[in-house]
């Protein structure tokens, strides 16, 4: 997961901001002591001279050359003393721009070594340091999605051949027996069929996944009620419902609207619904409960089925992530239709969750009322 910037209105301007006035303050308060200091020893030492003056003609001379050269000599301490200070932290802001542009190198080279940056730039060398874990983690998840990508890719380009195969295979012994018995001619095209839509199927993944790298989703919003969509989606999903042998429950106020894009907030919900029946034991019950909670609408998506690791929770949304890992079953689909959902659902401003406990499964979707 990514560690989360600091976020308290503070940027990189406003850090270095604090790092300038930090340095302006200690040029100050070391000028200051500096000039309290040489008034200190100019007049202990001018009190002393003149307390021993009388005593000894030496000490006389060296008093009135002091007292007569003091206007220079004191020039000549602020002008060395001064011109020090200034150099030295002029400077300072030329090292610590120095370090910054190392450490932004660092950022971006994959290096394990954390940030270090001088006392007075802890408060940037802590915000480098979010900022490098969080690229780190950023360019690990896109590795790791292209990876999933290429091995789904991968996996799709040998599937294809199967099914191909098959249905090359029957066609040609239907087209080389056309006195083949009915019964078996007809068993024959029977499998070609299913297979012929096997491969249909994978193909329709391969577009899936052609349509999100291509697509850009702009929202076209416009009241929604919420109720009667829930409830054409169920009306819609029945005769998956009755292959599975699953039914559905809502919970819902007839009165419940939104403000979305109804298109696209039915493409989310269908793609949850479509995988709580996908994962759903046989003869269960589907529960979707929408309420509002004051300025926003929850809508859960809640189903019986094996419990999904916590492991797996986490990674749920990304992309091209699956359930099922294995290639021979007909659950899933691309791994694209949670991501898709979480992006949908992001554009509207809401958020979406999913839990994992006892064999229940529950997708909870939060958008605002308007």
């Amino acid at each position: 997961m990514d560690i989360k910037l600091k976020d308290k209105g503070e940027n990189e301007e406003v850090q270095f901001n604090k790092v300038y006035r930090k340095l302006l303050l200690q040029v100050l308060s070391v000028a200051i002591i500096y000039t309290a200091l040489g008034v200190a020893a100019y007049l202990l030492t001018t009190n002393l001279l003149r307390h021993f003056a009388g005593q000894n003609e030496l000490l006389s001379q060296i008093t009135a050359w002091i007292e007569l050269h003091r206007g220079i000599g004191a020039l000549v301490y602020m002008v060395i003393g001064y011109g020090a200070i200034l150099l030295h932290y002029w400077n300072k802001p030329f090292q610590y721009l120095h370090e910054v542009l190392n450490a932004t190198e660092n950022i971006f080279q994959h290096k394990t070594d954390l940030v270090k940056l001088s006392a007075p730039l802890k408060d940037a060398e802590i915000y480098l340091n979010q900022l490098k874990v969080s690229v780190q983690n950023n360019e690990r998840m896109v590795k790791e999605a292209e990876q999933r990508k290429n091995d789904f890719i991968a996996y799709l380009a040998h599937d294809l051949k199967t099914p191909l195969t098959s249905v090359i295979g029957y066609l040609s012994l239907l087209d080389e027996a056309p006195d083949m018995p009915m019964e078996q001619k007809s068993k024959y095209v029977h499998i070609a069929l299913d297979k012929a839509q096997r491969l249909e199927k994978l193909i329709n993944e391969f577009f899936e996944i052609t349509r999100y790298n291509l697509q850009q989703i702009v929202l076209e919003k416009e009241n929604i009620d919420l109720y009667y969509m829930l409830v054409q989606m169920t009306d819609e999903f029945y005769p998956v419902l009755s292959a599975h042998e699953n039914t559905i429950k809502l919970v819902a106020n007839e009165d419940l609207t939104i403000y979305g894009d109804s298109i696209k907030l039915a493409r989310v919900f269908n793609n949850i619904l479509k995988n709580a029946i996908t994962y759903s034991e046989p003869g269960t019950e589907i529960i979707i409960r929408a309420k509002a909670i004051d300025t926003t609408v929850k809508i859960t998506f809640c189903n019986r089925g094996k419990t999904i690791p916590a492991l797996k929770l986490d990674a749920i949304f990304d992309k091209f992530f699956r359930l099922d890992e294995t290639r021979a079953t007909n659950t899933g689909g691309a791994g694209l239709g949670l991501a898709i959902a979480k992006e949908i659902v992001a554009l509207h401003g809401g958020s979406i969750t999913a839990e994992s406990e006892d064999e229940v499964i529950s997708f909870s979707v939060y958008l605002p009322i308007s």
